[in-house]
């Protein structure tokens, strides 16, 4: 590939469907690169960092892990949010699963009964940071998330490292600074600088405030 020439947006497929992942590899349109496939959460998450893609297009039931489906997978690919944009494309569309992966992080959620074109606009729309969602399905989220507005969350949550967001919802779910820093394999010092930070990135006092912000948002 030349200097001159489009890099090609890189993707990862995860469904626990073979054959309906073939026909979206099919799907997709020429300037949109499949680099890996997995079938469950466990799949998913070594291989999104293993190829570290732009986007991940991401059913949100799968099976492996603690039962958490989607959801579970980009919890476990926290550290990548910052670069790795998740679009749920699953032939669920109820409230309770869209709202569950929107708050995990995932920028946009999709039905399977989604045409081409609107489906390869999506998923360049989440690459470059927008939203994307099928009919009627924002409105699940608008109403998840109350009166605040989805853009300023965002840009609070923007204000974030991706390190500094993992803390931050350890935190906010209750967990000590000594339980955070076990599971990031952190010292505890640096669990403490993080958290000082997250406060002051927020304007925050203490983890209390923390973890009403984040519960006000619905973001856990």
């Amino acid at each position: 590939m030349s200097e001159h020439e489009p890099q090609n947006l890189r993707v990862v497929l995860v469904d626990d469907h073979a054959i309906f992942r073939s026909g979206l590899r099919g799907a997709l349109a020429a300037d949109i690169q499949v680099v890996a496939e997995a079938a469950t959460v466990e799949q998913a998450i070594t291989a999104i960092h293993d190829t570290l893609p732009a986007v991940v297009l991401l059913d949100v039931h799968l099976p492996g892990g603690r039962g958490g489906g989607g959801a579970e997978v980009i919890v476990g690919c926290a550290d990548l949010l910052a670069h790795t944009r998740f679009l749920a494309l699953s032939v669920s569309d109820q409230a309770e699963d869209v709202v569950t992966v929107i708050r995990a992080g995932a920028r946009g959620y999709v039905t399977k009964t989604i045409d081409a074109d609107e489906l390869n606009d999506a998923i360049r729309r989440v690459a470059v940071g927008d939203a994307a969602f099928s009919p009627r399905l924002a409105g699940f989220v608008l109403d998840a998330f109350g009166t605040q507005n989805v853009a300023q969350i965002d840009d609070e949550l923007d204000k974030l490292s991706a390190r500094e967001l993992e803390v931050m919802r350890l935190i906010a779910r209750g967990y000590s600074y000594k339980e955070v820093a076990a599971d990031l394999f952190i010292s505890t010092k640096t669990v403490e600088s993080h958290v000082s930070a997250v406060l002051r990135k927020l304007q925050l006092s203490n983890r209390h405030e923390l973890s009403r912000w984040a519960v006000d948002r619905r973001i856990l």
